[in-house]
């Protein structure tokens, strides 16, 4: 299997990139960013004068300053030749220990002798041990799964030039990556978590996130199963990741019996009640009787309950129990649980922010020639996008606030926007509604408080701002403007008024002039900040969605073609994806694809092709997104490799194979997707073996 291209961005300064690297050490939260690798090269027809330059990579063994300078040896080897311009003087290679927030360097002169040494925040040169070898290995492994593509692109265009190799790629390296992780593991919590966690503990951090994904990816479970038994024995709370596994092995009764028993030992642990809660949900999706169903929902009910009082300050908490009203059908309390949920802000990933570079090569092999791939990035940055459908927010929503808005969109599709609405009025005091009750002369006095509420207030939003006038929303839309207007008369989409917010109510209180009105009120509550902001943005993609739809309907009727830039099908696929329409969202990723090849497009409809076990388009669209990948500069996805991996499962590795050699693509292009269906058959994966 041919190596990924090597990017090369040259540096504008000598040795600029390894120093901006040193200096960002004290600013770093996280597992740190991907290696750095940079070389100091000298022009074969110039030898006085030398220049800098370097990528970035994940996956590489960083066990030892031998595996990093071996790295570094494979980047010399296409200098010799007829058509070298350049050698390489010496090469420095640097990986982050988060565990001691240390940067482990590897330099090699050539010739000379490798010299290996670690930097602290202070930029402070440090002796390189074995222990702070064993820490940055097991960090380079999570690093390898944590900065991994999923297919879409999305995390390969964050950075630029990043190669990307799969960390574990047999049962030897399977070993030592657990061997690290079980000497390591109860100082996981050092590294940090999720940002939906609040506080990281021994079965929730960035170490346990990628030990469950590697499991996941690979199907590895008895692997799992045997690490998290042997580290169950030393501390019971990883029981719940010990079942986590168990479940992932289609193990339930094994899993439901260590739940049980942990629980009787430690009643109170909020990760193993959610992972009660968890299954309890998924299996009530699948109860063959309505009565079984609702047995299995007022269980998990109670389990997520229970996890709520045990860590009232973690979101994950909250928005379980929220989801289990919402497979309840009980809507109100489903949006005073969500209402409940404490919100983090998001913490990105550590990503390099690198000095303006002189130069940028990023070569393509020729193994990763495929005519539709090349369609891609000519017309990327030349394509015309409608303004309303560049400023939707909830496409930017990460962590908590693109979970809690996953849920209203799920009551959304379930019920419908108007009922929605109705609802949150139900629940919450709405801010005509409090005013009315003090009756202050900024609304006429007599107005029915809760029909004013079901109707909107189409002069306030949410941050309080004056809403467009009926006619201006769609002046942003200038080449599409009587359609639009159209649309708008055909589907009156209520606005949402504005909840009453709870610092005026805060206010009020400390001037004692709250008492006595409010009281009135005092069955509803008061609707976080953020919780409202939530209405406003879904009512944005809701509002873009159903123009667009209404618009193809007026089209079609008239058989006229509707046209879009690939850009914009892609943000609407995205936004029907978003308001869970599926169908819709499959239509719109077609339309793109149909100008020009997008990962993220073929991404979100070979989610569709998994779920409907269609397996030609299925296999189809792995070797086209496989081969982007490989394209650029990465080899390894843990989400592809898991859908090769489950297609195996389900089809046999025999069938599978025979898929891919039949769709008359290039040899090169298939072979890529062979070495992923190899590494299957390496880990010995179900249906590897026919």
């Amino acid at each position: 299997m041919v190596a990924p291209a090597v990017p090369e961005i040259t540096e504008e300064i000598l040795h600029e990139a390894v120093d901006t690297r040193t200096e960002s050490l004290s600013s770093l939260r996280e597992l740190g960013p991907p290696d750095l690798v940079h070389l100091v090269k000298q022009p074969l027809k110039n030898p006085g004068k030398h220049y800098g330059v370097y990528h970035h990579v994940t996956g590489v063994d960083a066990s030892s300053s031998a595996s990093l300078a071996a790295y570094i040896n494979t980047l010399t080897y296409k200098e010799f030749g007829h058509s070298a311009t350049a050698k390489t003087v010496e090469g420095t290679y640097c990986c982050y220990n988060a565990f001691s927030r240390v940067d482990m360097r590897v330099h090699a002169p050539f010739p000379g002798s490798v010299e290996s040494y670690c930097v602290d925040e202070r930029g402070e040169k440090r002796k390189a041990t074995d222990e702070l070898w064993l820490e940055t290995y097991l960090c380079s492994v999570l690093r390898a799964y944590s900065y991994a593509d999923d297919g879409s692109g999305e995390t390969i265009r964050k950075i630029m030039g990043v190669r990307r190799f799969n960390p574990v790629t047999s049962t030897e390296t399977e070993h030592k990556f657990l061997s690290a992780a079980e000497q390591l593991f109860f100082r996981g919590w050092q590294l940090g978590s999720d940002s939906v966690v609040q506080v990281p503990n021994n079965v929730s951090n960035h170490l346990t996130a990628g030990l469950l994904k590697y499991f996941s990816t690979t199907g590895r479970h008895t692997s799992g199963i045997n690490l998290f038994e042997k580290l169950r024995s030393q501390n019971v709370e990883v029981a719940s990741l010990l079942a986590k596994v168990l479940f992932m092995g289609n193990e339930e009764v094994q899993g439901v019996r260590v739940l049980y028993e942990a629980l009787k030992e430690s009643p109170m642990d909020y990760v193993m009640l959610d992972t009660q809660a968890e299954f309890l949900l998924k299996k009530a999706e699948t109860a063959p009787t309505p009565e079984l169903r609702e047995e299995r929902l007022r269980m998990a009910l109670g389990c997520a309950d229970r996890s709520t009082i045990a860590a009232p300050s973690e979101f994950g908490t909250w928005a379980r129990l929220a989801q289990v009203y919402v497979a309840m059908e009980d809507w109100e309390n489903a949006l005073t649980i969500l209402n409940s949920c404490p919100m983090f802000t998001y913490q990105d990933k550590d990503a390099p922010v690198m000095p303006e570079p002189k130069d940028v090569n990023l070569p393509t092999l020729p193994e990763t020639r495929l005519d539709e791939i090349d369609s891609e990035p000519e017309s990327r940055f030349t394509e015309q996008v409608d303004p309303s459908l560049l400023g939707l927010r909830a496409a930017a929503y990460r962590g908590t606030f693109k979970q809690a808005y996953s849920i209203l969109t799920e009551m959304t599709a379930k019920i419908g926007w108007d009922q929605l609405l109705k609802i949150r009025s139900n629940v919450f005091v709405m801010e005509d509604e409090y005013r009315n009750e003090k009756q202050e002369p900024a609304y006429p006095a007599k107005r029915n408080a809760s029909t004013d509420a079901l109707r909107g207030t189409p002069d306030h939003t949410t941050n309080g701002e004056s809403a467009p006038k009926e006619g201006a929303e769609t002046e942003e839309i200038d080449d599409e403007k009587k359609n639009t207007l159209a649309a708008e008369q055909t589907d009156d989409l209520e606005r949402p008024p504005s909840a009453i917010d709870p610092e005026v109510v805060r206010k009020a209180e400390e001037n004692g002039d709250n008492e006595d009105h409010f009281s009135r009120l005092n069955n509803k509550r008061l609707c976080e900040r953020w919780l409202d902001s939530l209405f406003m943005v879904l009512y944005e993609d809701l509002r873009v969605y159903t123009i667009w739809r209404t618009q193809m309907a007026q089209y079609r009727a008239q058989s006229m073609q509707y046209k879009k830039s690939a850009e914009e099908w892609e943000i609407l696929g995205s936004l029907a994806e978003r308001l869970q329409h599926t169908d819709e969202a499959v239509e719109a990723y077609r339309a793109c694809l149909g100008q020009r090849f997008s990962p993220k497009a073929l991404t979100g409809i070979l989610k569709v092709f998994e779920k409907q076990k269609s397996t030609r388009e299925t296999v189809a669209a792995l070797i086209r997104l496989v081969t982007w990948q490989y394209r650029w500069y990465s080899e390894f996805s843990p989400e592809l490799l898991h859908t090769i991996r489950t297609l195996i499962e389900d089809e046999g590795a025999v069938k599978v194979r025979s898929i891919i050699q039949a769709t008359n693509l290039p040899q090169n292009v298939l072979d890529l997707t062979h070495h992923y269906a190899a590494l299957c058959a390496t880990f010995r994966s179900s249906g590897t073996d026919g």
